[in-house]
């Protein structure tokens, strides 16, 4: 018989006792936040429970929080078919921390580490082939952290001369400006420090 989102929360709770930091119901679905050690003991009492049964992971992401001692926060969102259920667990990690791969346990999580390893730089211990999936081999940087800049280091393009594609250098044919976003009603720092000379 399949249970409901407060049954949920109540067999987590007992079931990972220790493991569990916060558990909050929102918009019908349970998020779970969990330290980094606990996991992989987490997600397998969610698939492995008779009465949870998530059987599918839906994805695998990341959020910056540039700035934070926790910089990112990791985000595994499951599916529980026979429940109509699904769950979201929270994990907040600092930089260049290597985080334990659930390929054992969900084998789709494969593709899912990659994009977040390629995006954030975020790497998972005992992935079987943890390399770049969405930029090329030899991109640098991560294109989803917030120190990334938003022309990026490099651009590609394709050179007649040398009849093939290359990379060069990102060249800004303007300055950088700093746009002044106060109401106009109310005149920007140039007008209002011309007024008060005046």
């Amino acid at each position: 018989m399949p249970i409901t989102t407060t049954d949920l929360e109540k067999i987590v709770n007992s079931g990972l006792t220790t493991a569990v930091k916060k558990s909050e119901i929102n918009f019908g679905q349970l998020y779970i936040d969990v330290e980094l050690k606990n996991l992989v003991s987490t997600i397998l009492f969610l698939k492995t429970n008779e009465k949870c049964r998530f059987r599918q992971l839906i994805d695998i992401t990341a959020v910056d929080y540039l700035g934070k001692d926790k910089r990112f926060k990791l985000i595994y969102l499951l599916l529980s078919h026979e429940n109509n259920l699904r769950t979201v667990i929270n994990i907040f990690i600092e930089d260049k921390v290597l985080v334990p791969s659930i390929n054992k346990i969900y084998p789709s999580a494969n593709w899912m580490e990659r994009e977040v390893f390629d995006m954030y730089g975020i790497s998972f211990k005992d992935h079987p082939d943890l390399r770049r999936i969405l930029t090329d081999y030899g991109f640098k940087g991560h294109p989803l952290r917030k120190d990334f800049p938003l022309t990026g280091h490099t651009e590609v393009r394709y050179s007649e001369s040398k009849k093939k594609v290359i990379y060069e250098n990102v060249k800004l044919d303007q300055e950088y400006r700093s746009f002044d976003s106060e109401s106009p009603w109310e005149g920007t720092k140039y007008i209002k420090s011309e007024i008060e000379k005046k």
